[in-house]
């Protein structure tokens, strides 16, 4: 058995294949002259795999991706070819999660808005000087700051997909004392931890009872502009949305409309239809806004989690195992 790699990796990497190998000759290609000539009779591929590669594969059964996102690695004809494709789906499944509850966090206790204060050298609690007040009269007096510093245990977080990052979510909610409800097409009865769980076309359910909506599904064709003017319009007008998911799900013109005219709270990001996010565009100057430049996934652990899952999958294609991550091509993911 072959497998090919290609673009290369680095010799640390090329050592871990190669043990995981065994007797699997691993050919780690320095250009596409090199791909072509050896993919013809090559069984496995990791790497960048394309219409003109894949065009010169007459024994392929296994394609490993190098993400977990599929929107960009498939194309009609390997969706239509026999191998496998796995991905690297669940690695940043915590990570991504951490990341959902700094941007609720944020809102909750608005610290975007602290932030901008601290850099004007300006001592203002939410709410005005009544907040102090009130504090002092005791919990009877609800003040504009007991409203605007967010009880997260009262709180309802809806999670639109519900695949291992979903999850994770989900966890943090529930130690956080949350209400959690979800949507996914596949997921039919509520995990532990849910209340409720809704099908995409129930949506509105959710949206109208969640404080936080967070996006947590992949691109698919089924998600593409799945949020537009009549979603934001099904939210809470005290709602946030949340989207770590893909930036083709969100169509920010509606988005950018719906801010700003009160029809939702605010709303953080991380992706965007158009990344980088232009430096002219609106969402910038929006104090209701929270941006990331798609860094959601970004931590110290994900290399070595990546490698672990190449090596499990080279492993086990060479012993005739199951693969690990075999993604459904027709759905991407």
């Amino acid at each position: 058995m072959k497998l090919v790699i290609y673009p290369p990796i680095d010799a640390e990497r090329l050592a871990g294949v190669e043990q995981a190998a065994g007797a699997m000759q691993v050919i780690n290609a320095d250009c596409l002259e090199e791909t072509l000539a050896h993919i013809k009779d090559a069984e496995a591929f990791f790497g960048k795999m394309t219409p003109q590669i894949l065009a010169h594969a007459e024994q392929l059964q296994w394609v490993q991706s190098p993400t977990a996102s599929l929107e960009h690695f498939l194309f009609p004809e390997l969706i239509a070819h026999p191998c496998q494709v796995t991905n690297m789906r669940a690695i940043f499944n915590d990570v991504i999660a951490d990341h959902v509850f700094s941007y609720i966090l944020c809102f909750a206790r608005n610290l975007h808005c602290y932030l901008r204060q601290q850099q004007e050298h300006q001592w203002a609690p939410i709410g005005g000087e009544s907040a102090r007040a009130s504090f002092a009269q005791g919990p009877g007096h609800v003040t504009g700051m007991d409203r605007a510093h967010m009880h997260l245990s009262d709180t309802t977080l809806g999670i639109v997909g519900l695949g291992g990052i979903g999850l994770e979510v989900a966890r943090r909610g529930n130690a956080f004392g949350m209400r959690v409800l979800g949507v996914d097409p596949e997921v039919t009865s509520p995990p532990s931890g849910i209340e409720a769980i809704w099908q995409p076309g129930e949506l509105h359910e959710l949206l109208k009872q969640s404080d936080f909506v967070v996006i947590a599904a992949p691109h698919t064709p089924h998600t593409e502009r799945m949020f537009q003017t009549p979603q934001f319009q099904q939210m809470k007008r005290e709602g946030y949305l949340i989207n770590i998911g893909r930036g083709a799900i969100v169509v920010l013109d509606d988005l950018v409309a719906a801010l700003a005219d009160g029809t939702i709270a605010g709303a953080a990001l991380d992706v965007f239809e158009t990344e980088p996010l232009p430096a002219a565009h609106p969402l910038w100057a929006m104090e209701n806004v929270l941006i990331t430049p798609h860094v959601a996934a970004c931590s110290v652990r994900i290399s070595e989690r990546h490698l672990e899952v190449l090596l499990d999958n080279v492993s086990r294609f060479a012993d005739g195992q199951p693969l690990r991550n075999v993604a459904n091509k027709q759905l991407w993911y």
